[in-house]
Protein backbone atom coordinates (compact mmCIF):
# COMPACT_ATOMS: atom_id res chain seq x y z
CA UNK A 1 0.00 0.00 0.00
CA UNK A 2 1.45 3.14 -0.84
CA UNK A 3 2.54 5.62 1.87
CA UNK A 4 1.61 9.04 -0.17
CA UNK A 5 -0.51 11.72 0.98
CA UNK A 6 -2.69 13.52 -1.60
CA UNK A 7 -3.85 16.62 -0.72
CA UNK A 8 -7.01 18.05 -2.99
CA UNK A 9 -6.89 21.24 -3.00
CA UNK A 10 -4.37 24.12 -3.19
CA UNK A 11 -5.36 26.99 -0.77
CA UNK A 12 -4.47 28.07 2.83
CA UNK A 13 -6.04 24.65 4.68
CA UNK A 14 -3.78 22.91 1.80
CA UNK A 15 -0.83 24.37 2.52
CA UNK A 16 -0.94 24.47 6.15
CA UNK A 17 -0.86 20.57 6.23
CA UNK A 18 1.78 20.05 3.68
CA UNK A 19 4.35 22.84 5.36
CA UNK A 20 3.18 21.71 9.08
CA UNK A 21 3.71 17.96 8.55
CA UNK A 22 7.38 18.50 6.85
CA UNK A 23 7.88 21.02 10.25
CA UNK A 24 7.43 18.03 11.92
CA UNK A 25 9.66 15.97 9.92
CA UNK A 26 7.49 14.02 8.64
CA UNK A 27 8.77 12.68 5.03
CA UNK A 28 6.41 10.70 3.75
CA UNK A 29 5.74 11.47 -0.32
CA UNK A 30 3.54 14.37 -0.64
CA UNK A 31 1.64 15.03 -4.16
CA UNK A 32 -0.60 18.25 -3.74
CA UNK A 33 -3.25 18.45 -6.58
CA UNK A 34 -4.54 21.95 -7.15
CA UNK A 35 -7.29 22.98 -9.88
CA UNK A 36 -5.23 26.99 -10.11
CA UNK A 37 -2.15 27.30 -12.37
CA UNK A 38 -0.45 28.83 -9.49
CA UNK A 39 1.46 27.75 -6.24
CA UNK A 40 -0.40 28.31 -3.39
CA UNK A 41 -1.46 31.41 -2.38
CA UNK A 42 -3.72 34.39 0.25
CA UNK A 43 -7.18 34.58 -0.64
CA UNK A 44 -8.10 37.36 1.50
CA UNK A 45 -6.07 40.07 0.38
CA UNK A 46 -7.71 39.29 -2.83
CA UNK A 47 -10.65 41.64 -2.62
CA UNK A 48 -8.69 43.72 -0.16
CA UNK A 49 -5.12 45.07 -0.94
CA UNK A 50 -4.47 43.06 -4.52
CA UNK A 51 -7.65 45.00 -6.14
CA UNK A 52 -6.14 48.29 -4.86
CA UNK A 53 -3.41 47.35 -6.45
CA UNK A 54 -1.06 47.39 -2.98
CA UNK A 55 -0.17 43.52 -3.41
CA UNK A 56 1.29 41.50 -6.49
CA UNK A 57 0.60 37.68 -6.73
CA UNK A 58 4.48 36.87 -6.33
CA UNK A 59 4.29 38.68 -2.72
CA UNK A 60 0.83 36.96 -1.78
CA UNK A 61 1.93 33.64 -2.03
CA UNK A 62 2.84 31.69 0.79
CA UNK A 63 6.17 29.97 -0.14
CA UNK A 64 8.49 30.76 -3.35
CA UNK A 65 7.91 27.82 -5.96
CA UNK A 66 11.90 26.57 -4.97
CA UNK A 67 10.44 25.61 -1.29
CA UNK A 68 8.52 23.10 -2.93
CA UNK A 69 10.68 20.66 -4.49
CA UNK A 70 13.70 21.72 -1.54
CA UNK A 71 10.54 19.69 1.04
CA UNK A 72 9.90 16.74 -1.76
CA UNK A 73 6.46 18.33 -1.99
CA UNK A 74 4.85 17.32 -5.54
CA UNK A 75 2.77 19.78 -7.07
CA UNK A 76 0.18 19.34 -9.94
CA UNK A 77 -1.17 22.40 -11.13
CA UNK A 78 -4.22 23.34 -13.35
CA UNK A 79 -5.26 19.45 -12.28
CA UNK A 80 -8.36 18.26 -9.88
CA UNK A 81 -8.81 15.37 -8.22
CA UNK A 82 -12.05 14.03 -10.13
CA UNK A 83 -12.95 10.81 -7.68
CA UNK A 84 -12.28 8.58 -5.39
CA UNK A 85 -11.46 4.59 -5.12
CA UNK A 86 -11.65 4.42 -1.86
CA UNK A 87 -11.40 0.62 -1.75
CA UNK A 88 -8.41 0.82 -4.13
CA UNK A 89 -7.38 4.01 -2.57
CA UNK A 90 -6.86 5.69 -5.24
CA UNK A 91 -7.65 8.88 -6.82
CA UNK A 92 -8.24 10.19 -10.18
CA UNK A 93 -7.19 13.23 -11.79
CA UNK A 94 -8.73 15.53 -14.65
CA UNK A 95 -5.42 14.92 -16.33
CA UNK A 96 -6.60 11.09 -17.25
CA UNK A 97 -3.54 9.99 -14.55
CA UNK A 98 -4.87 8.04 -11.23
CA UNK A 99 -2.43 8.65 -8.04
CA UNK A 100 -2.28 5.93 -5.04
CA UNK A 101 -2.56 7.16 -1.77
CA UNK A 102 -2.21 5.84 1.87
CA UNK A 103 -3.64 9.01 3.37
CA UNK A 104 -6.00 11.23 1.37
CA UNK A 105 -6.80 14.69 2.74
CA UNK A 106 -9.62 16.97 0.98
CA UNK A 107 -8.81 20.81 1.43
CA UNK A 108 -11.31 21.56 -1.63
CA UNK A 109 -12.31 25.44 0.29
CA UNK A 110 -15.78 26.79 -0.85
CA UNK A 111 -17.07 28.50 -3.96
CA UNK A 112 -18.34 31.80 -3.79
CA UNK A 113 -22.12 31.81 -4.90
CA UNK A 114 -23.35 33.04 -7.99
CA UNK A 115 -26.36 34.89 -9.24
CA UNK A 116 -28.36 32.97 -11.07
CA UNK A 117 -28.87 33.19 -15.21
CA UNK A 118 -32.35 33.30 -14.52
CA UNK A 119 -32.43 36.82 -12.94
CA UNK A 120 -29.34 38.16 -15.10
CA UNK A 121 -26.38 36.70 -13.43
CA UNK A 122 -24.39 35.37 -16.27
CA UNK A 123 -24.55 39.21 -17.87
CA UNK A 124 -21.24 40.50 -19.02
CA UNK A 125 -20.10 43.09 -15.96
CA UNK A 126 -20.95 40.69 -12.96
CA UNK A 127 -18.84 39.06 -10.43
CA UNK A 128 -17.47 37.12 -7.61
CA UNK A 129 -14.28 36.99 -6.43
CA UNK A 130 -12.12 33.73 -5.39
CA UNK A 131 -9.30 33.42 -6.74
CA UNK A 132 -6.61 35.77 -8.39
CA UNK A 133 -7.75 36.04 -12.26
CA UNK A 134 -11.26 37.11 -10.38
CA UNK A 135 -9.66 39.50 -8.91
CA UNK A 136 -8.14 40.76 -11.95
CA UNK A 137 -10.93 40.91 -14.25
CA UNK A 138 -12.70 42.35 -11.47
CA UNK A 139 -9.91 45.17 -10.93
CA UNK A 140 -10.08 46.15 -15.01
CA UNK A 141 -14.40 46.96 -14.38
CA UNK A 142 -13.22 49.21 -11.45
CA UNK A 143 -12.52 52.32 -12.91
CA UNK A 144 -13.25 55.93 -11.14
CA UNK A 145 -16.72 57.47 -11.77
CA UNK A 146 -18.39 53.85 -12.43
CA UNK A 147 -21.40 52.73 -11.06
CA UNK A 148 -21.08 49.32 -9.03
CA UNK A 149 -23.75 47.56 -6.92
CA UNK A 150 -23.10 44.80 -4.23
CA UNK A 151 -25.41 42.14 -3.84
CA UNK A 152 -25.52 40.97 -0.11
CA UNK A 153 -24.46 43.38 3.08
CA UNK A 154 -22.05 40.24 4.85
CA UNK A 155 -18.27 41.02 5.07
CA UNK A 156 -17.20 39.88 1.44
CA UNK A 157 -20.09 42.63 0.45
CA UNK A 158 -19.31 45.23 2.43
CA UNK A 159 -15.09 44.84 1.87
CA UNK A 160 -15.75 44.84 -1.65
CA UNK A 161 -18.10 48.09 -1.31
CA UNK A 162 -15.08 49.87 0.81
CA UNK A 163 -12.50 49.25 -1.99
CA UNK A 164 -14.98 50.16 -5.07
CA UNK A 165 -15.19 53.54 -2.87
CA UNK A 166 -11.38 53.74 -1.93
CA UNK A 167 -11.02 53.13 -6.13
CA UNK A 168 -13.62 55.95 -6.49
CA UNK A 169 -16.70 54.36 -7.75
CA UNK A 170 -20.20 55.32 -7.09
CA UNK A 171 -21.63 52.26 -4.79
CA UNK A 172 -25.06 50.98 -3.64
CA UNK A 173 -25.23 47.92 -1.14
CA UNK A 174 -28.02 46.32 -1.06
CA UNK A 175 -29.15 43.22 1.49
CA UNK A 176 -32.37 41.54 1.49
CA UNK A 177 -32.34 40.97 5.16
CA UNK A 178 -33.81 43.80 7.70
CA UNK A 179 -30.06 44.57 8.06
CA UNK A 180 -26.65 44.21 7.06
CA UNK A 181 -24.74 41.13 8.56
CA UNK A 182 -27.81 40.06 10.25
CA UNK A 183 -26.15 35.97 9.73
CA UNK A 184 -23.11 37.03 11.49
CA UNK A 185 -22.94 40.12 13.81
CA UNK A 186 -25.35 41.58 16.31
CA UNK A 187 -27.07 45.02 15.04
CA UNK A 188 -24.59 46.83 17.49
CA UNK A 189 -21.96 46.04 15.24
CA UNK A 190 -24.00 46.33 12.00
CA UNK A 191 -24.96 49.65 13.13
CA UNK A 192 -21.25 50.73 13.55
CA UNK A 193 -20.19 49.89 10.19
CA UNK A 194 -23.42 50.83 8.11
CA UNK A 195 -22.62 54.27 9.83
CA UNK A 196 -19.02 54.28 8.50
CA UNK A 197 -20.27 53.04 4.80
CA UNK A 198 -22.74 55.91 5.04
CA UNK A 199 -19.87 58.38 5.99
CA UNK A 200 -17.93 57.54 3.18
CA UNK A 201 -20.88 58.03 0.30
CA UNK A 202 -21.82 53.85 0.06
CA UNK A 203 -26.07 53.71 -0.58
CA UNK A 204 -26.87 51.23 1.90
CA UNK A 205 -29.90 49.93 1.47
CA UNK A 206 -31.41 47.46 4.14
CA UNK A 207 -34.54 44.79 3.34
CA UNK A 208 -33.93 45.38 -0.51
CA UNK A 209 -33.44 42.75 -2.72
CA UNK A 210 -32.68 41.76 -6.30
CA UNK A 211 -35.76 41.26 -9.06
CA UNK A 212 -33.38 40.82 -11.68
CA UNK A 213 -30.47 42.74 -13.90
CA UNK A 214 -30.97 44.13 -17.28
CA UNK A 215 -28.82 44.25 -19.85
CA UNK A 216 -27.87 45.56 -23.71
CA UNK A 217 -25.80 43.40 -25.95
CA UNK A 218 -25.03 41.01 -23.13
CA UNK A 219 -23.43 43.52 -20.64
CA UNK A 220 -25.36 44.50 -17.42
CA UNK A 221 -26.81 48.06 -17.55
CA UNK A 222 -29.21 48.01 -14.84
CA UNK A 223 -30.75 46.11 -11.69
CA UNK A 224 -34.34 46.18 -10.53
CA UNK A 225 -34.74 46.20 -6.66
CA UNK A 226 -37.67 44.58 -5.18
CA UNK A 227 -38.54 48.12 -3.87
CA UNK A 228 -39.52 48.62 -7.40
CA UNK A 229 -36.21 51.29 -8.14
CA UNK A 230 -34.46 50.52 -11.69
CA UNK A 231 -30.55 51.18 -10.70
CA UNK A 232 -28.14 51.93 -13.60
CA UNK A 233 -25.18 50.15 -12.95
CA UNK A 234 -22.14 49.76 -14.74
CA UNK A 235 -20.59 46.60 -12.54
CA UNK A 236 -22.25 44.29 -10.02
CA UNK A 237 -20.71 42.11 -7.27
CA UNK A 238 -22.16 39.49 -5.12
CA UNK A 239 -21.30 38.91 -2.12
CA UNK A 240 -24.10 36.15 -1.05
CA UNK A 241 -22.46 33.33 0.62
CA UNK A 242 -20.60 30.74 -0.40
CA UNK A 243 -20.66 26.83 -0.68
CA UNK A 244 -18.41 24.43 0.70
CA UNK A 245 -16.86 21.99 -2.11
CA UNK A 246 -17.56 18.67 -0.64
CA UNK A 247 -19.19 16.85 -3.94
CA UNK A 248 -15.93 14.83 -4.30
CA UNK A 249 -16.75 13.52 -0.91
CA UNK A 250 -20.19 13.06 -1.27
CA UNK A 251 -19.71 10.91 -4.76
CA UNK A 252 -17.16 8.81 -2.81
CA UNK A 253 -19.89 8.22 -0.20
CA UNK A 254 -18.41 9.92 2.66
CA UNK A 255 -20.70 11.63 5.39
CA UNK A 256 -21.38 15.53 4.10
CA UNK A 257 -23.88 18.02 5.52
CA UNK A 258 -23.59 21.19 4.12
CA UNK A 259 -19.93 20.33 4.41
CA UNK A 260 -17.71 17.27 5.06
CA UNK A 261 -18.34 15.80 8.45
CA UNK A 262 -15.20 15.45 10.51
CA UNK A 263 -14.41 14.46 13.57
CA UNK A 264 -11.66 16.69 16.28
CA UNK A 265 -9.34 14.82 14.58
CA UNK A 266 -9.93 15.87 11.33
CA UNK A 267 -10.83 12.47 9.97
CA UNK A 268 -13.64 12.18 7.30
CA UNK A 269 -16.22 8.74 7.84
CA UNK A 270 -13.35 7.00 6.56
CA UNK A 271 -10.13 7.06 8.72
CA UNK A 272 -7.93 7.03 5.62
CA UNK A 273 -9.23 10.23 4.39
CA UNK A 274 -9.07 13.35 6.15
CA UNK A 275 -10.61 17.00 5.21
CA UNK A 276 -10.09 20.71 7.03
CA UNK A 277 -10.82 23.93 5.90
CA UNK A 278 -13.73 25.80 4.52
CA UNK A 279 -15.30 22.61 3.11
CA UNK A 280 -15.67 21.16 6.30
CA UNK A 281 -18.37 20.92 9.30
CA UNK A 282 -16.74 19.68 12.56
CA UNK A 283 -17.25 19.87 16.06
CA UNK A 284 -17.89 22.69 18.11
CA UNK A 285 -19.40 22.27 21.36
CA UNK A 286 -22.17 20.44 21.13
CA UNK A 287 -23.09 21.85 18.00
CA UNK A 288 -21.52 20.92 14.50
CA UNK A 289 -20.65 24.21 12.32
CA UNK A 290 -18.49 25.29 9.34
CA UNK A 291 -16.09 27.76 10.46
CA UNK A 292 -15.32 29.74 7.62
CA UNK A 293 -12.20 31.27 8.19
CA UNK A 294 -8.16 31.88 7.56
CA UNK A 295 -7.65 30.61 11.55
CA UNK A 296 -10.16 27.67 10.93
CA UNK A 297 -7.95 26.62 7.98
CA UNK A 298 -4.58 26.42 9.48
CA UNK A 299 -5.65 25.17 12.46
CA UNK A 300 -7.48 22.81 11.66
CA UNK A 301 -4.93 22.24 8.77
CA UNK A 302 -1.99 21.97 11.28
CA UNK A 303 -3.83 19.73 13.94
CA UNK A 304 -4.39 17.08 11.12
CA UNK A 305 -0.96 17.12 10.39
CA UNK A 306 -0.19 16.00 13.67
CA UNK A 307 -2.79 13.66 14.02
CA UNK A 308 -1.11 12.08 10.30
CA UNK A 309 2.43 12.06 11.49
CA UNK A 310 1.26 10.15 14.53
CA UNK A 311 0.10 11.88 17.35
CA UNK A 312 -3.73 11.79 18.56
CA UNK A 313 -4.58 15.52 20.22
CA UNK A 314 -8.42 16.97 18.97
CA UNK A 315 -8.47 20.28 17.46
CA UNK A 316 -10.49 22.56 19.42
CA UNK A 317 -11.01 25.25 17.32
CA UNK A 318 -10.87 29.21 18.95
CA UNK A 319 -12.20 31.20 16.74
CA UNK A 320 -10.94 34.35 15.33
CA UNK A 321 -11.52 36.38 11.93
CA UNK A 322 -10.69 39.93 10.73
CA UNK A 323 -12.25 42.45 7.92
CA UNK A 324 -10.71 45.56 6.64
CA UNK A 325 -13.05 48.15 5.46
CA UNK A 326 -11.20 51.73 4.20
CA UNK A 327 -8.96 52.65 7.33
CA UNK A 328 -10.79 50.38 9.66
CA UNK A 329 -9.57 47.00 11.42
CA UNK A 330 -12.67 45.33 12.96
CA UNK A 331 -11.39 42.01 14.93
CA UNK A 332 -13.19 39.61 16.11
CA UNK A 333 -12.72 36.86 18.76
CA UNK A 334 -14.82 33.85 19.53
CA UNK A 335 -18.13 32.69 17.56
CA UNK A 336 -21.17 34.60 18.39
CA UNK A 337 -23.75 31.85 17.66
CA UNK A 338 -26.94 32.26 19.89
CA UNK A 339 -25.80 34.97 21.12
CA UNK A 340 -28.81 36.19 23.27
CA UNK A 341 -27.45 39.64 25.07
CA UNK A 342 -24.73 42.07 23.82
CA UNK A 343 -22.48 44.91 25.60
CA UNK A 344 -21.18 48.05 23.91
CA UNK A 345 -17.90 49.13 25.18
CA UNK A 346 -16.11 53.19 23.69
CA UNK A 347 -12.80 52.64 22.99
CA UNK A 348 -10.17 54.97 24.39
CA UNK A 349 -9.54 56.48 21.03
CA UNK A 350 -11.60 58.48 18.70
CA UNK A 351 -13.63 55.77 16.70
CA UNK A 352 -13.09 52.61 18.43
CA UNK A 353 -15.77 50.74 19.85
CA UNK A 354 -16.46 47.05 21.06
CA UNK A 355 -19.15 44.56 21.24
CA UNK A 356 -19.14 41.52 23.52
CA UNK A 357 -21.43 39.07 23.38
CA UNK A 358 -23.10 37.13 25.63
CA UNK A 359 -24.65 33.83 25.98
CA UNK A 360 -26.80 32.43 29.16
CA UNK A 361 -24.65 34.99 30.62
CA UNK A 362 -20.99 33.83 29.42
CA UNK A 363 -19.00 35.84 27.31
CA UNK A 364 -18.67 34.10 24.14
CA UNK A 365 -17.41 36.79 21.47
CA UNK A 366 -15.89 40.21 20.88
CA UNK A 367 -16.50 43.02 17.97
CA UNK A 368 -13.53 44.93 18.28
CA UNK A 369 -13.29 48.15 15.95
CA UNK A 370 -10.48 50.07 15.48
CA UNK A 371 -9.85 48.68 19.53
CA UNK A 372 -6.94 46.19 19.81
CA UNK A 373 -6.92 46.63 23.34
CA UNK A 374 -9.80 44.69 23.74
CA UNK A 375 -9.23 42.22 20.71
CA UNK A 376 -6.65 40.96 22.51
CA UNK A 377 -8.24 40.70 26.33
CA UNK A 378 -11.34 39.28 25.07
CA UNK A 379 -9.76 36.78 22.55
CA UNK A 380 -7.85 36.15 26.34
CA UNK A 381 -10.93 35.92 28.37
CA UNK A 382 -12.89 33.85 25.78
CA UNK A 383 -9.72 30.93 25.74
CA UNK A 384 -9.79 30.97 30.06
CA UNK A 385 -13.65 30.99 30.24
CA UNK A 386 -13.96 33.93 32.12
CA UNK A 387 -16.90 36.58 32.14
CA UNK A 388 -15.99 39.64 33.72
CA UNK A 389 -18.60 41.76 35.42
CA UNK A 390 -20.78 43.54 32.82
CA UNK A 391 -20.49 46.81 34.79
CA UNK A 392 -16.30 46.67 34.51
CA UNK A 393 -16.54 46.30 30.86
CA UNK A 394 -19.58 48.95 30.39
CA UNK A 395 -16.81 51.59 32.10
CA UNK A 396 -14.37 52.81 29.71
CA UNK A 397 -12.27 54.21 31.98
CA UNK A 398 -11.72 50.57 33.44
CA UNK A 399 -8.46 48.40 32.64
CA UNK A 400 -9.27 45.84 30.70
CA UNK A 401 -6.11 44.20 30.84
CA UNK A 402 -6.59 43.83 34.80
CA UNK A 403 -9.39 41.52 33.79
CA UNK A 404 -7.09 38.48 32.28
CA UNK A 405 -4.73 39.04 35.59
Amino acid sequence: MSERLVVAGGGQAAFALVAKLRALGDRRPITLVSSEATHPYQRPPLSKKYLLGEADLERLKFRPESWYAENDVEVRLSTEVVSIDRAGRTVALSDGSTLSYGCLALATGATPRRLPAAIGGDLEGVFTVRDYLDADRLGIEMREGRRALVVGGGYIGLEAAAVARGRGLHVTVIEMADRILARVASPATATILKAIHIARGVDVREKTGLVRLVGENGRVTGAELTDGFVLPVDLVIAGIGVTANDGLARAAGLEVDNGIVVDAHARTSDPAIFAMGDCTVLPFGEARVRIESVQNAVDQAEAAAAVIAGGDAPYEPKPWFWSDQYDVKLQIAGFCMGFDDTLVRPGQREGSVSVWYFRDHRLIAVDAVNDAKAYVVGKKLIEMGRTPERAVLADPASDLKALTA
